[in-house]
């Protein structure tokens, strides 16, 4: 029988951190992590980046033949760095034919680069920057104005669109491609054993519409895979705005809503981390999916409710993308790096925590109550494997980020008297003992679900 605890509303507060609390979400460090935030290199980053505009193209309709130019090029160099990393890691070719369809004007086999680091769990977090590019401003014949929006339509839907030419695509996505590169060799020569399995995946076919995520997501969906996190990286490796302004200490999260969804928990979730191993490092949180009227290989995840968020640069410079500007000369490499020692510090953080707790149902009810009075927050969840106790958090209903927190022990109920369920938000995370904590479940209240009502006639 699960133990409750029950704890008087006015000595809410937090208790001396004791060694199964010390979490990071709780600002206390890691000193693995750390070192493994400290091994990013902006010297590889800047290499890899370099190596990556040099194919020329990497459109998903380029060549695949030549050794030296096009995507089929880039994706076994690709392939092969990751072999070279690590042998912990098992790399493989994700291939995929794809119909003609939309941009995608011929049958292709689209191919994915997979990098996967086991744990001790099948729960997986995944790592991704798409490795492809597109040039389609200035090099479709016949029409060179022809980019994606322009007087002459899509440039990518005509079928004598030139996919050869340039399109070096040093920061979209170079840069996501190289950070995700660079953490796959830190995590697996970090010599930590993770909880959670590592997916480290370079995608193709994003230019074209997310195919290459949203193929590999629908797979995983139908396998009924566990997806713990997707850390997506699009555009996050230069400081300088196309209008002159320099940020080089921010970068921009966005992630899917409502507020309590798991992408939201995600997303706070590497805002607190980050201010433990990267704290001159401003995480600006977005409150929407994506950039106005744009979007990444995250919202591939978030159809199938994987959690997922995208990391963007604070300022992007529109100039430098979609076309032959887009070099390593307008990248920043130690701005690339600090966005890739975020990224490995929550990362690393949630592979070693337990899975978030269920805090729901088999039916999708959350099992929280008003108690046995009627005004108390009498809150249940599911025991996660690994946990050797839990974290509530909760907050006012207007707000946005969890304002209080209480560990708990390890116990699967928790009685908060006099605190009204209407008037809070709460959640729960689960931790080990090494202290790492998972992501926060909310329990989320149902909408009401109306009924038309029938007027006689």
């Amino acid at each position: 029988m699960s133990r409750v605890l029950a704890v008087a509303a006015g000595l809410l507060l937090t208790p001396p951190l004791a060694s199964a609390q010390a979490t990071a979400a709780q600002g206390v460090a890691d000193p693995r992590i750390t070192a493994l935030v400290a091994s990013v290199s902006p010297e590889r980053l800047q290499a890899t980046a370099t190596k990556l505009a040099s194919f020329g193209t990497r459109s998903t309709l380029s060549d695949t033949v030549s050794t030296t130019r096009g995507i089929g090029a880039a994706r076994r160099w690709i392939y092969d760095e990751f072999k070279r990393a690590s042998p912990k890691l098992q790399v493989a070719f994700d291939r995929h034919m794809l119909a003609r369809q939309g941009r995608i004007t011929r049958e292709v086999e689209l191919v994915n680069v997979v990098a996967i680091l086991p744990g001790r769990s099948a729960r997986r977090i995944y790592i991704s920057g798409h490795y492809d590019a597109v040039n389609p401003r200035g090099n479709a014949p016949n029409n060179p104005g022809a980019g994606a929006g322009a007087a002459g339509g899509d440039a990518q839907m005509r079928a004598e669109m030139d996919h050869n030419a340039d399109a070096p695509g040093a920061n979209d996505d170079g840069s996501g491609t190289a950070l995700t590169m660079e953490l796959a060799r830190a995590f697996a020569n970090s010599g930590l054993e993770f909880d959670a399995t590592l997916v480290f995946v370079t995608w193709a076919g994003e230019e074209q519409g997310l195919l290459g995520a949203m193929v590999h997501a629908q797979t995983l969906a139908a396998a009924k895979g566990t997806v713990t996190a997707n850390f997506n990286n699009d555009i996050v490796g230069s400081s300088l705005g196309g209008n002159g302004i320099i940020d080089a200490e921010s970068v921009r999260i966005y992630s899917l809503g409502p507020e309590d969804s798991m992408n939201r928990s995600l997303a706070r979730y590497i805002a607190r981390v980050a201010g433990v191993y990267v704290p001159s490092h401003t995480i600006r949180l977005m409150a929407r999916e994506d950039r106005f009227g744009r979007g990444s290989d995250h919202s591939s995840f978030t159809a199938f409710d994987f959690p997922a968020v995208v990391f963007r640069e604070a300022n992007e410079n529109y100039q430098r993308q979609h076309n032959t500007e887009d070099k390593p000369e307008g990248m920043d490499f130690r701005y690339l790096a600090q966005n890739t020692r975020v990224n490995a510090a929550a990362a690393a953080s949630l592979a070693l925590a337990p899975a978030a707790p269920k805090v729901t149902t088999g039916g999708g009810t959350p099992t929280i109550s008003r108690g046995t009075t009627g005004y108390d927050a009498a809150l249940q969840w599911e025991a996660s494997p690994g946990a050797a106790g839990y974290r509530v958090y909760w907050r006012n209903t207007w707000s946005n980020d969890w304002e209080r927190s209480q560990y708990v022990g390890n116990v699967t109920r928790f009685l908060l008297p006099n605190v009204s369920i209407d008037d809070y938000v709460f959640g729960v995370a689960a931790v080990n003992a090494e202290g790492h904590e998972s992501l926060v479940s909310a329990y989320v209240s149902p909408n009401r679900r109306m009924q038309e009502v029938q007027i006689k006639k």
